[in-house]
């Protein structure tokens, strides 16, 4: 190959990766003082930033909800077309971020007009698994976030059932045997995980359902107090949309709402 066409090549992969962002969306009113930090998805190669980013975004906003969308590291479009490793945009790089804006969030709860101890994650397929996998980490101290919110998530990375696209941006593409391991949701849900609202579909094309069957199952057993949306319809990679999915499917946005009231109006 021409060494310029070469190098082109290799400054796209770079370029086209990661560009750490958060971009607030601030309601009038927020009488319940939450905060969600909003994860899109794309297989840890790219950010869907528009249909599970913003959209999600302005919707929460719209229901008196502050969201913070988060362009977290990824591998880029590079990195998936010419299967380059782009150092520093594989794990643990995207969770440093989220942990880090988990912080950053709570240290201006005030000007965002949020209560600190009210601040969580929803996150969408590869961005389900990287606000799971925070809450699992993080369980138990001061950075933990308060709720979750997995959507049709990735989950595990050993299972017949993987995700193996977002396993190759997430950890490369001869991952250790100890990492998939360690990565595995479903094997690491702890006792004190803060509470978990979940939701996917049968009949996802993309990443199979049995993914969140997997972190229920989990859930369930260490007795995280949970609530499972699981559809028979809906597809995948939807976000908040009504058009982009079933009428059965885009009930989780009213379901998600009224979980939410009820965490925090006890």
């Amino acid at each position: 190959m021409n060494r310029l066409l070469l190098t082109f090549l290799l400054a796209i992969c770079w370029l086209s990766g990661y560009s750490a962002k958060l971009t607030p969306y601030i309601p009038k009113e927020n009488p319940l003082g939450i905060g969600v930090i909003v994860c899109p998805g794309g297989s840890y190669f790219w950010l869907d930033k528009e249909i599970e980013g913003f959209y999600v975004a302005e919707w929460l906003c719209q229901n008196g909800i502050a969201a913070f969308v988060l362009e977290y590291s990824h591998g880029g479009w590079g990195a998936f077309a010419y299967h380059l490793r782009t150092k520093g945009r594989t794990f643990p790089a995207g969770f440093n971020d989220l942990s880090n804006t988990l912080d950053s969030v709570r240290a201006h709860a005030a000007d965002y007009g949020i209560r600190p101890e009210r601040v969580g994650c929803m996150g969408f397929s590869a961005g389900g698994h990287l606000v799971m996998h925070a809450a699992e980490q993080l369980a138990g101290t001061s950075k933990s976030p308060s709720f979750v919110a997995p959507m049709y998530p990735v989950v595990s990375m050993t299972h017949p059932c993987t995700h193996k696209r977002s396993r190759r941006g997430l950890l490369g593409e001869f991952p250790k045997r100890s990492m998939k391991d360690s990565l595995s949701l479903e094997n690491h849900v702890p006792d004190n995980c803060a509470p978990v609202f979940l939701m996917n579909c049968d009949d996802d094309p993309v990443v199979n359902y049995y993914n969140s069957v997997l972190l229920d199952s989990a859930l369930t057993a260490h007795g995280v107090p949970h609530q499972y949306e699981h559809y028979r319809t809906g597809g995948h990679g939807f976000g908040s949309s009504a058009e982009m999915t079933t009428p059965e499917a885009i009930q989780w946005k009213e379901r998600f709402l009224d979980w939410i009231k009820r965490l925090f109006e006890k």
